[in-house]
């Protein structure tokens, strides 16, 4: 629950060191809508989304740490890990999710964008994540009452869709599956283009993605850890060359937010990128070496930090949770089971990160889900989106590095 959109894995000693990397290439620039928080309209925190994100996130890591081992192998694990059981959304969440599906959709939009599948183009709203690496959308053929609201993908409509052997599944703490069919088809993001990517066209599609307003995910992670077993899109891109580089930008704000194909946008950026390398033996873009600051302590160090922008929350091992906000003044503990902790209102102290280099501050803005309860002067801190929208994300598969650069 404590590093940017990001998963806090295993403790690891060693620091990630900071070097320049030159990026600024020409690109294209996919403009995104904006995901919504865990925050009430009266600013409150919404402790009920906040749990349904936490099993989704731990879901999905769960699915990535399978697909490793399917692909892979288990022997790649680091010291820690394990595929645990399916997380289960509670009944009483799960019917309260169900009867408000059908009010929620404007409170629930993600870090989307436009792109096109097929010839000639099928257009469909998609969410960008970085934490895994496969493209679904719904199938024109699905019978999920859940698809009846979304864009479809209708394989015979496209002169270059060809079906390919095998099942893409994903299950889901509700209960359901995201499962279907695999093809390959042309896909088109912005003006960047990959000829016969592979992808599934979902025919059972879990109701999780009922109130949400995407059709589907395409994702930004390394190839190892695709339930497909292929090329994310970028990187099929990359092969074919239709980016100038095997870079690609985040840049996350209230308005304006875009992900940049092919290096960076340095109009959104000032001074230049400081980059870490990534651990990729996990498939994930992965950091080792962070530490957190509090005023001017640093309770916590030593530890990898997986950059996720599919991740809503942050997430770490409980007991390096509580050591941070120990260094808190007035924290306190929300939910132990959820490990949600609060502060006092307006009195944060200045929270940073660093891998090695520049200490990256998070405001408080960022930080700050919401009171506990309206007028109680205690805010919860769960740091979300908060990190990313601090800083522009650079991702790069030519260095295998993430980096950081100060917001223009």
């Amino acid at each position: 629950m404590f590093c940017k959109a990001t998963l806090v894995t295993v403790a690891l000693a060693l620091m990630a060191s900071a070097s320049p990397l030159a990026t600024t290439k020409r690109g294209v620039a996919v403009p995104f809508t904006k995901r919504s928080s865990v925050t009430n309209a009266d600013g409150t925190f919404n402790a009920d989304k906040a749990q349904i994100e936490t099993i989704k996130t731990i879901n999905k890591h769960r699915a990535n740490l399978m697909n490793l081992e399917k692909n892979v192998g288990s022997h790649v694990f680091k010291q820690g890990a394990e595929i645990k059981p399916l997380a289960v959304i509670p009944d009483h969440l799960l019917a309260k999710r169900q009867s408000e599906s059908l009010t929620d959709e404007d409170d629930d939009t993600e870090w989307a964008g436009k792109i096109s599948i097929g010839t000639p183009a099928q257009s469909f709203l998609i969410d960008f994540d970085t934490g895994s690496s496969d493209l679904w959308v719904p199938s024109s053929s699905c019978t999920s009452s859940t698809c009846k609201k979304k864009d479809t993908y209708k394989s015979s409509s496209s002169s270059t869709s060809s079906k390919k052997s095998g099942t893409f599944e994903i299950e889901y703490g509700d209960g359901s599956t995201v499962s279907g069919p695999i093809y390959t088809d042309t896909v088109k993001v912005a003006g960047v283009t990959a000829k016969s990517q592979y992808l599934s066209a979902v025919t059972t599609l879990s109701s999780s993605f009922s109130s949400d307003p995407i059709d589907g995910i395409l994702g930004l992670a390394f190839s190892s850890i695709s339930n497909l077993g292929e090329n994310p899109f970028f990187n099929t891109a990359v092969d074919q060359g239709t980016v100038d580089s095997g870079v690609f930008g985040f840049y996350l704000a209230s308005t304006g937010s875009e992900l940049y194909l092919g290096g960076t946008n340095s109009d959104l950026y000032s001074g230049s990128l400081e980059f870490h390398d990534v651990d990729n033996s996990q498939g994930f873009w992965q950091i080792p070496g962070a530490e957190i600051s509090a005023g001017s302590k640093t309770p916590v160090s030593g530890f990898d930090t997986i950059i996720d922008s599919g991740t809503t929350l942050m997430y770490g091992p409980p007991s390096a949770v509580k050591t941070f906000y120990k260094a808190i003044s007035g924290s306190a503990v929300v939910d132990s089971s959820q490990g949600e902790y609060s502060y006092p209102c307006g009195s944060l102290p200045t929270v940073a990160f660093s891998w090695g280099g520049q200490q990256w501050e998070v405001t408080e803005d960022n930080f700050n889900l919401g009171e506990t309860e309206s007028g109680s002067g205690e805010c919860v801190w769960l740091l979300g989106d908060a990190f990313m929208k601090n800083v522009y994300t650079a991702f790069s598969f030519d260095d295998t590095a993430v980096g950081f650069a100060e917001l223009a």
